[in-house]
């Protein structure tokens, strides 16, 4: 019976041994009930934004100015702006907008971020000088006003906005992955395929990056949301989306003078900015503690 019973628990060790570490984040992330929110409004946002012709009950550009600053009602449910627009038509189709700013300025800033801090953290030496150097300029300037002094270089539009959000979160991922490089070239695994002649390329590509995506991961969540607020306050600039695109930032500039007499042109939009900020930094926070070790208990 003895034996049985040593066996038994040899085979739930086993079992328990087998799981991937990824599996295991995944339970951890599961069990973090603000991050699960987090989740669930992202994904809310997300549908809005795929499937935003079919949601909307109005046009995003219908204009009615009979119905100008009308407030909230059964037929307009986040009433209407200064030009008769459903509000709630245009919120929902400006997630388009926000989201597809944000995801695709944090991919460009993590794939040139990381591709940076990999060659500097791998190689070292003055390549490391110069690129650290680059990296402590950039963050030296406030972030907002060195993507206002990118887009005023560039010019005034939603597509110089994305590259300027792009740009300054570039040495966020570079600083990251550049310290996790520090320590992954360390090891065993990565000692041995120097030894064996393994090209530089393949090192990098193979071994290190896939072993470095946990904080690229972390940090791209947590960025969404920075770029989404960035693209915002650059937008209530005039340096962002032009009239009449619905993007939330704009909106909130073009509803700045209805503050006293129609409060709700400015309110919705905040909130929409607010809580998709707020679902995508709960579940970067439920990312961190799932995929970090350090944070297990």
């Amino acid at each position: 019976m003895a034996q049985i019973a040593t066996n038994s628990e040899s085979v739930v060790l086993e079992k328990e041994e087998t799981i991937s570490p990824w599996k295991e984040a995944w339970r951890t992330f599961k069990k973090n009930r603000l991050a699960v929110v987090g989740f669930f409004i992202v994904l809310f946002f997300i549908l809005l934004a795929v499937f935003a012709p079919w949601i909307a009950p109005e046009g995003i550009n219908e204009q009615k100015l009979g119905d100008r600053l009308q407030s909230p009602s059964a037929a307009h449910w986040f009433g209407t702006d200064d030009f008769g627009r459903d509000i709630l038509s245009r919120i929902i189709h400006g997630a388009r907008i926000s989201l597809w700013v944000g995801f695709l300025a944090v991919i460009m800033s993590a794939v040139i971020g990381s591709i940076l801090g990999i060659i500097a953290g791998y190689y070292g030496k003055w390549v490391d000088i110069i690129i650290s150097r680059i990296f402590d300029i950039m963050l030296a300037f406030p972030s907002i006003l060195l993507a206002i002094a990118v887009v005023a270089a560039l010019g005034p539009s939603l597509r110089n906005a994305l590259i300027a959000i792009a740009i300054i979160n570039i040495p966020n991922f570079g600083r990251l992955i550049r310290s996790k490089v520090l320590s992954v070239k360390q090891e065993e695994y990565v000692m041995a395929a120097k030894a064996i002649g393994m090209k530089d390329r393949r090192i990098l590509f193979s071994h290190i990056l896939p072993n470095s995506m946990a904080p690229i991961i972390v940090q791209g969540t947590l960025a969404i949301g920075t770029a989404i607020i960035e693209a915002a306050a650059l937008g209530f600039l005039g340096l962002g989306a032009k009239a009449p695109s619905p993007e939330w930032g704009k909106m909130l500039a073009d509803s700045k003078e209805y503050l006293i007499l129609a409060p709700w042109t400015m309110i919705f939009p905040g909130l929409v900015i607010m809580l998709t900020v707020l679902g995508f930094n709960l579940m970067g926070d439920g990312l961190r503690d799932a995929l970090d070790p350090r944070m297990k208990s």
